[in-house]
């Protein structure tokens, strides 16, 4: 089994989850999940986990985006992108560009956004999408999401191409649609592509028709990103063989266990590793019991002999 995660670029016309089906066929094993749904219309960047690795989809999920959108000004849609159907449209012609970054900057920051119908989010068991396609509207909490920064890349109204930078959970046709109703000329997004999902950029990602040719030619590990090296920022630790038990079973051990002494700080977390150079798990050191603490488990016992 492939333990580690691929940097997908989703092409337009794909949902995840068809990314996920085609990366089954092409590598050959079920345990593969994907990191944050893009729309099929949507393009970017799509973290897959596979084998073990899968541990780390809720944590890659989490990481904030990056997004480039083109917002149309003066048109209303159901599903607040061009693909929904129009339910107002207005002259924005009298929208200058001053006056419409002046708008987009002050989006800068924390604000409540009410997630769209057209999305996957669930009320009473039943996705929201689906409701909306039955012609049902429902009450939708709104959640405080965080834009870190906007960038306009480029204005030529009634378009305006930027760059956002934000928290998880953040909807990019929301938050165009939000902007064009703050200049009373209403909006929707045109297009959109993640150009950063944590620490996987668009420029090291890789599509699905090449990752199919790396298998082909005997390359696919070399597309593979190993499952230790999201914790890269981590200090890794290395065991003595009399503990490697211990953390293989989840244990927790003391700073005596390891091969070499580290700086052992309370709180702080380490990649654990045994004397073959496995990764076993992230451990977390507290400072109170003098004792490492599982966080994660990675290493599965059945693959060593314990």
């Amino acid at each position: 089994m492939i333990n580690g995660v691929l940097n997908i670029y989703k092409e337009k016309g794909y949902t995840s989850h068809d990314v996920v089906a085609c990366l089954r066929k092409i590598v050959g094993q079920k345990k593969i999940g994907h990191t944050g749904t893009l729309d099929p219309d949507a393009e970017g960047v799509l973290p897959v986990c596979l084998g073990r690795a899968t541990k780390l989809c809720d944590l890659l999920t989490d990481r904030n985006k990056t997004y480039e959108a083109v917002l149309l000004l003066g048109r209303t849609t159901d599903t607040q992108d061009i693909s929904g159907t129009i339910l107002k449209e207005c002259d924005a012609s009298g929208i200058s560009e001053e006056e419409a970054a002046d708008h987009i900057y002050r989006f800068v920051g924390e604000y409540d956004q009410v997630p769209p119908m057209y999305s996957a989010l669930k009320v009473n068991g039943k996705k929201l999408y689906e409701l909306a396609r039955e012609g049902k509207t429902v009450e939708r909490k709104s959640r405080r999401i965080h834009i870190f920064g906007i960038r306009i890349l480029e204005m030529d109204l009634p378009r305006i191409r930027m760059e956002v930078e934000c928290s998880k959970g953040t909807y990019i046709r929301t938050l165009c649609h939000d902007i064009g109703e703050s200049m009373g000329v209403g909006g929707c997004m045109e297009s959109l592509k993640r150009t950063k999902s944590g620490q996987f950029s668009a420029e090291k990602s890789v599509r699905l028709s090449q990752v199919e040719a790396a298998k082909d030619q005997g390359r696919l590990m070399e597309l593979v990103i190993p499952l230790d090296a999201m914790f890269s920022d981590l200090q890794p630790v290395v065991l003595k063989e009399s503990s490697v038990r211990t953390a293989y079973n989840g244990g927790t051990f003391s700073p005596a266990c390891l091969q070499e002494r580290a700086e052992c700080r309370p709180g702080e977390e380490y990649r654990v590793y045994d004397g073959e150079g496995r990764f076993i798990a992230v451990y977390r050191y507290d400072g109170e019991r003098r004792k490492f603490v599982l966080k994660k488990m990675f290493l599965d016992p059945e693959e060593i002999r314990i």
